[in-house]
């Protein structure tokens, strides 16, 4: 269960270098914070969490420029605290709602977009609220660079066909998947989150894919 209400923590994030307050005003600009041209590689990760797997990201790959997006202040204050440890040059977080997404990146600005373990909204009258819906992957669509493409892991079944069936129909390229990630060959260079390091302990399988504009 993610802790929703930690005192103090929307102040915490304010005061904090990491966190990105006013992320409109770098829209078509993101690069030119991380002092990177603009040929360089621009991922973003929505829906953080604590920041596993995005700050082992950053940490691999230090050409790489890496934005974290996480509406919830209690937990995205637990990836600032790791980041203040690591002192990394190339990733940034934002306390955002990924519906507002074309608000705060140009145009094909962004190379990679990781969805991981996203909330399943099983209701089928929340269907559009899933992050993998036809209504996301068009705001994906514009923000997207050439061959820009989105990976995406879930343990949640239903949420992993929904999203096949979504990318489809939207028109979207279905590079690969697998309903068990690590019994595939996908598994090569997998960056585990807090959730995958849980689910793969109890033996539940992983399923991911990978799309493509």
């Amino acid at each position: 269960m993610r802790l929703r209400n930690v005192p103090g923590s929307r102040e915490y994030i304010e005061k904090n270098d990491y966190a990105i307050k006013n992320p409109e005003q770098y829209k078509g600009k993101w690069r030119t914070l991380f002092n990177k041209d603009i040929n360089s590689k621009l991922y973003i990760e929505i829906g953080m969490g604590k920041g596993k797997f995005l700050t082992e990201h950053a940490g691999n790959n230090p050409d790489i420029s890496y934005i974290g997006i996480e509406k919830f202040s209690s937990v995205i204050v637990r990836a600032i605290e790791k980041l203040n440890e690591l002192e990394y040059n190339n990733i940034y977080v934002i306390r955002f709602d990924a519906e507002n997404i074309t608000s705060i990146f140009e145009q094909h600005e962004v190379d990679r977009i990781y969805l991981n373990f996203s909330d399943p909204w099983p209701k089928e009258r929340h269907a559009k609220r899933r992050l993998t819906s036809s209504n996301f992957l068009e705001k994906y669509n514009n923000i997207l660079s050439e061959n820009g493409e989105i990976i995406f892991k879930t343990d949640n079944r239903n949420l992993f066909d929904f999203s096949l069936q979504q990318a489809e129909i939207s028109g979207w390229d279905i590079c690969d998947f697998t309903y068990n990630l690590h019994e595939s060959n996908l598994i090569k260079g997998n960056v585990m989150t807090e959730y995958e390091e849980k689910f793969v302990a109890k033996g539940l399988p992983i399923c991911e894919m990978i799309i493509r504009r």
